[in-house]
């Protein structure tokens, strides 16, 4: 036994133990939050044991095993009979059951899914045994040093049979999930880790090598964390489910450390725990490989990196849900869908690709609609709530970062069909008549609003389920609805109350989907004069959509009036479209206020001639705004970024690095590391296409030769722009 890691715990908020067990649930449950080679990890069993003592280990069954059971989680595709003992019969490895306490002494945590009540007794049973007979140092291992137990009352140990998946990938497809008991040792502040392997006979056997143990200890005034291998001359690393020791003695304790002590709980469920990981991270391999071309021929301004695997994970998520909502029914018939607001189209490509009949809506066309082919069907159209825009054949209905139409999609999927569900994955807060408001302090606004769409979505009689998918971006929680709360017999009665929910949250502020703000909803009053103005609102929407969709379309009924459809053409609010003059007026003037605040410098010129050059000050944003007028801030405060867009946008003069804004200077431009190949061609494809700021305004010149600097000085170096490698191949 060795001593791989320990750490001291500064613990002011007396924390101690329990944060520690805290800590320990985590690793347990979700091992990927440290490991990135893994996908996670399912608990299947856990019940307490009595401590076994080596002449005691006799044949038969665990004594005094208290195990909560239960059947195949709904929605599973997995029907296995639990935890067997042979090669044929081991735990089908799915989507974590995740605890919301850790396993405390007389706290078995909430059930988790397991075959037959005796699985994990007769499997601790035959485990403890052949301890015994073979190694009954582990036995003793597994308590730690201070373990007290009589044969009169004997300690009680918490266990759990966790099997741990491994991340798939393309350099490491094969790496098969591992399994193992966890035995807590509550009292004495251990949690030991036995990893199990099949042997000749294929019954599970622990495998010595990998046995590792987690200790709390006290020591005067401090408490100790450690890490302990029980045979580190054995220790076999397969650099995915058993890193290294030293990973283990500073990696994983350095986290466990810091949870121990913190006090902050997460708003939010474990990823994917709605579906089976193992499942999940197939899929999500094989189509990232399939779909991963489309990295190299996006043609939308959008970082394609982000877009295509953010699609492919919500694609991969969506196809195992449908996959063991199918299983479950008992049908084979693959789900329809629309995806509402779809943008790019690439969810809709996806999903059509794998053979799901769908399309997508949104208001706007995108270029990148044109390389899908015909199977993948999208549609140019605006999407308003009102019985114009109903799916009553359609399965699903989604709403990936869908905007203004996220709370009407519970509402369109109730009233389309009862049969009809739907999944939305929020981004923007909105309310049914424009921007969401927050009510409560105490709650951050994303879950607040997660909150509210979850009741749209119960006051609409849907069950509603939420879940984190593993996207790279910060708002990735989904909520989902797949049944109903009521017969279909109620739908009539439940339809009302759907009605006056809705109605209900017209009087919260709003503002337009734009971020312009529109008038407070009216409130009905005695003499009429609301219902005219909510009259008033609704025209005026129905004749927007009269002119969306052509002149002789019939006008469109609102549900609510005061819904403020997206517009067709966005607004371009990046700086881009204000005028050019102005423009240069405030990059003139912010770098006069970075050049009056430092005194010339001296450098040295590519011909070793001594020069000067003033490079001016740093100030932050906050500083420059301070000395600009009133009207021009008024001006930049309709742009997204405001100021700092601005200055962000003339990239040749300034560098913005931050929240300070300080003049680019080329020279150590051109000495840092060398572009990737596309920025190379990109680059000299710009090369004297356009005019130097410095070789016309600073007072000193360019700081570099004409030879080195990427633009012209003077008119006479000009070289016409060309066209980019992309429009050059476009038909």
């Amino acid at each position: 036994m060795a001593e791989v890691g320990r750490l001291p715990l500064c613990d002011p908020g007396a924390l101690l133990p329990g944060g520690f067990w805290a800590a320990v649930a985590v690793w347990l449950e979700k091992p990927q939050v440290v490991n990135k080679r893994l996908s996670g990890a399912r608990l299947e069993a856990r019940g307490r044991v009595a401590l076994p003592r080596a002449e005691a280990c006799r044949p038969g069954p665990s004594a005094g095993l208290e195990q909560e059971r239960r059947g195949p989680r709904q929605g599973s595709a997995e029907g296995d009979p639990g935890p067997g003992l042979g090669p044929e019969r081991g735990p089908a490895a799915g989507g974590p059951e995740q605890a919301q306490a850790p396993l405390l002494a007389g706290d078995p945590g909430p059930p988790v899914r397991t075959g037959r009540a005796s699985d994990l007794g007769s499997l601790w049973g035959r485990l403890s045994r052949s301890l015994a007979d073979v190694s009954p140092e582990v036995l003793a291992f597994l308590s730690g040093p201070g373990a007290r137990s009589s044969p009169e009352a004997p300690q009680q140990l918490d266990l759990a049979l966790r099997t741990v998946i491994p991340k798939r990938s393309v350099r490491c497809p094969l790496a098969a999930p591992g399994r193992e008991v966890v035995v807590q040792d509550v009292p004495s502040g251990t949690v030991t880790f036995l990893p199990l392997e099949e042997n000749e006979d294929g019954h599970l056997e622990v495998k010595m090598n990998n046995v590792y143990q987690i200790q709390l200890s006290p020591s005067k005034e401090e408490w100790f964390i450690s890490v302990l291998i029980f045979c580190p001359e054995r220790w076999h690393s397969d650099g995915v489910i058993y890193p290294n020791p030293t990973w283990l003695g500073e990696e994983l304790l350095a986290r466990l450390a810091k949870w121990s002590v913190e006090s902050k709980k997460s708003e939010f469920k474990s990823t994917l725990s709605l579906i089976s990981i193992l499942r999940y991270s197939q899929v999500y391999q094989e189509l990232k490989e399939k779909y991963k071309e489309m990295v190299k021929v996006w043609p939308e301004v959008t970082d394609p990196e982000k877009f295509v695997y953010e699609d492919v994970a919500i694609a991969a998520y969506l196809l195992i849900l449908w996959e063991e909502e199918r299983a479950q029914r008992g049908v084979t018939t693959k789900q329809s869908f629309v995806d509402l607001g779809c943008g790019n189209g690439l969810l809709v490509h996806i999903l059509c690709s794998e053979g799901h009949p769908g399309r997508g809506i949104d208001v706007r066309r995108r270029k990148i609609w044109d390389l899908y082919g015909p199977q993948t069907q999208l549609e140019e159209d605006m999407i308003t709530p009102s019985d114009e825009t109903l799916f009553p054949g359609v399965d699903w209905l989604i709403g990936n970062h869908s905007d203004e139409l996220t709370p009407w999609i519970p509402v369109i999927a109730a009233r389309s069909s009862y049969a009809c569900r739907f999944l939305v994955l929020p981004c923007c807060f909105f309310d049914f008549t424009g921007k969401f408001c927050r009510r409560q302090s105490r709650k951050t606004q994303y879950r607040e609003y997660l909150d509210f769409v979850r009741e749209v979505g119960l006051s609409c009689g849907f069950h509603m389920e939420e879940d984190c998918l593993r996207i790279p971006s910060t708002k990735r929680v989904c909520l989902i609805g797949k049944s109903r709360t009521y017969p279909p017999s109620e739908e009539v009665w439940m339809d009302e109350q759907r009605t006056r929910y809705i109605r209900s949250r017209q009087g919260c502020p709003r503002s337009l989907p734009g971020g312009e703000p529109s008038p407070a909803a009216p409130q009905v009053a005695a003499d009429g004069g609301a219902h005219r103005a909510l009259g008033a609102e609704a025209k005026g929407v129905s004749e927007a959509c009269t002119a969306a969709h052509g002149a002789g379309t019939p006008a469109v009924e609102l549900w609510l009036p005061g819904f403020h459809p997206r517009e067709k053409a966005q607004p371009v609010r990046n700086c881009a479209s204000l005028p050019r003059d102005f423009i240069d007026q405030v990059v003139l003037q912010v770098a006069n206020l970075l050049l009056g605040g430092k005194k010339l410098h001296t450098g040295s010129s590519q011909e070793g001639v001594l020069k000067t050059w003033n490079g001016g000050e740093s100030l932050s944003l906050m500083e420059v705004a301070r000395e600009l007028d009133r009207e021009t801030l008024q001006r930049l405060k309709h742009e997204c970024g405001g100021l700092q867009t601005l200055l962000r946008n003339s990239h040749q003069v300034f560098e913005v690095l931050n929240g300070r804004v300080h003049l680019r200077d080329w020279r150590r431009e051109l000495q840092r590391e060398k572009p990737p190949e596309a920025k190379r061609s990109m680059s000299s494809e710009a090369f004297k296409t356009r005019i130097c700021w410095f070789f016309t305004h600073h007072p000193d010149g360019c700081m570099l030769p004409s030879a080195c600097c990427p633009f012209a000085h003077g008119p006479g170096e000009l070289r016409p722009p060309q066209a980019s490698k992309k429009k050059r191949q476009a038909p």
